[in-house]
């Protein structure tokens, strides 16, 4: 990934805006594929993400919705999406060198709730697809934690559907709370399967409600 940081910034000046986008989020997805193969083969991660190629072609902008049981869960659905695009804390996307390959990706920031609902909408119009765990943060209790408001305004907005994505892993690796260096139990198994998909409403607070209550069900389920 640092390599990756380290061209970056030579490809945004070199690139447009567009083009660079695309570049730059194919980029990291080809990082983090790389990176889930080359655990799989030394025996440390067993991934099973393969439903998300479905999503790859398909055109126009969708929102991928996830449960967020751990740090690894971005890694795996922007490994299959190489049109994905993050939301990232601010002091990372302007950090000199970990940020440089998000800024060529176009990664949104979250240092504004409301900048950020506008970017992502205009990210989504522009045809991205863009990666969000309505938890805003890893689970706590499970099955899932409440949703925060956002992510139903930004379909709204965008008139894009949501495609729901359900990650299961039974793995305590990088679930909150957890030592980032302590040394974790392997494999680490993780599936994540395609779930629902929900249309854009005018009430998008009914929507959110709808949302939440069904992966609460799938995952007691």
């Amino acid at each position: 990934m640092l390599a990756w940081d380290l061209v970056s910034p030579l490809l945004q000046a070199l690139l447009s805006r567009r083009r660079g986008s695309a570049v730059g989020r194919a980029g990291i997805s080809w990082v983090f594929r790389s990176f889930i193969a080359s655990a799989q083969a030394l025996g440390m991660m067993r991934v099973d993400s393969g439903a998300l190629d479905a999503l790859c072609d398909e055109p126009g902008g969708l929102i991928v919705a996830a449960n967020h049981p751990s740090m690894l869960d971005a890694v795996i659905l922007t490994a299959r999406l190489p049109r994905g695009v993050c939301v990232m804390k601010a002091e990372l996307m302007r950090n000199v060198f970990l940020g440089a390959g998000a800024r060529l990706a176009r990664y949104i920031c979250n240092d504004s709730p409301r900048a950020l609902i506008r970017d992502a909408a205009a990210t989504l119009r522009e045809g991205g697809q863009l990666v969000l765990f309505p938890e805003g943060t890893r689970t706590v209790s499970g099955p899932i934690d409440p949703f925060r408001p956002g992510i139903t305004r930004i379909a709204q907005l965008a008139q894009v559907p949501i495609q729901t994505v359900i990650i299961e892993t039974d793995s305590p690796y990088l679930r909150k709370g957890w030592p980032l260096l302590r040394v974790p139990p392997v494999p680490i198994v993780v599936r994540a399967r395609l779930g629902e998909r929900f249309m854009p409403d005018a009430d998008h607070r009914a929507t959110l409600a709808r949302l939440e209550a069904y992966f609460a069900a799938e995952l007691r389920s």
